[in-house]
């Protein structure tokens, strides 16, 4: 069965928003290589709505500058979890807006490699909550941002799941890519 991976990034005063403003100085070669390798690992992304416009808005013009990285992220499947959302225009898009949790069980069921999903919202705690999550790998990253109120946090009032590290790697900038995977049943 392929797995759900989560990749997100975060400040060490938990900021997952606007990362563009705070990552970049991070973003070594170790750091390329590594997003490199995991999304080459998967073919397909998984997205919430908000993370899904941003990307659908920023990729289709980035690939002169990020090379076959950018060609990969516009030309795998995508999946929006949305009630909202009608259709997507970034290349081959499918909107799950009803029977989530089914909907989801039954694309990782496909074969194929494991599925992507970047960002921390709510589409990831649908998954969280309904078993369908693998691995959370949060880019712990060596700032403060110091800005922000409680929707550009990782956590949100209400939430609640336990994790149990996995594995961990350190790139020589300080950020350390911590996966997590849901905790057994105890």
């Amino acid at each position: 069965m392929r797995k759900i991976i989560n990749s997100t990034y975060i400040s060490l005063d938990g900021v997952i928003e606007r990362p563009h403003e705070w990552t970049f100085d991070y973003f070594d070669a170790e750091a390329q290589q590594y997003a490199r390798d995991l999304l080459f690992s998967c073919d397909a992304l998984i997205a919430g709505r908000v993370t899904y416009e941003g990307f659908a808005q920023a990729w289709p013009s980035m690939e002169e500058q990020t090379g076959d990285f950018g060609v990969r992220m516009n030309t795998l499947p995508k999946y929006v979890l949305s009630t909202t959302m009608e259709k997507g225009e970034w290349g081959e898009t499918t909107v799950i807006r009803e029977n989530v949790a089914e909907e989801v069980r039954r694309i990782k069921e496909q074969p194929g490699q494991d599925i992507l999903q970047y960002g921390f919202g709510p589409a990831s705690r649908t998954l969280v909550e309904h078993g369908l999550l693998d691995e959370l790998r949060l880019w712990i990253h060596p700032v403060i941002v110091g800005t922000g109120d409680a929707g550009d946090l990782l956590t949100r009032e209400g939430f609640a799941a336990k994790f149990d590290l996995a594995e961990t790697v350190t790139f020589g900038s300080g950020v350390i890519v911590a996966t997590f995977r849901p905790a057994a049943a105890k």
